[in-house]
């Protein structure tokens, strides 16, 4: 994977103007509207599925016993709540196949 970078996000909206021949400033709303559509429904109802790629999902997690990693102290970690990505099987299949 060296040497190969991820799209941008002027990459993105230029490829989705020329696939679907919208214009850039269109391309660019429906991205950012998409995202703001995930935020919203993930921070509402708890979850928020991308058809074909995965679901974003709020995580609670307990408190819990942890280590200072410099001195080996015993700390508490507080509950607290985050946010995970699920990648649906489909497309984790299709980019790394499984093993057979």
């Amino acid at each position: 994977m060296a040497g190969k970078k991820p799209l941008t996000k002027a990459q993105i909206v230029s490829y989705f103007a020329k696939k679907f021949e919208l214009s850039k400033k269109v391309a660019s709303s429906v991205i950012d509207e998409m995202a703001t559509l995930a935020i919203a429904e993930t921070k509402k109802a708890g979850a928020f599925t991308f058809p074909g790629i995965g679901k974003l999902v709020l995580v609670k997690r307990k408190a819990r016993m942890g280590r200072n990693p410099a001195t080996g102290e015993p700390i508490s970690i507080p509950a607290k709540t985050v946010v995970k990505m699920r990648i649906a099987k489909a497309c984790k299949d299709a980019i790394v196949p499984p093993k057979k």
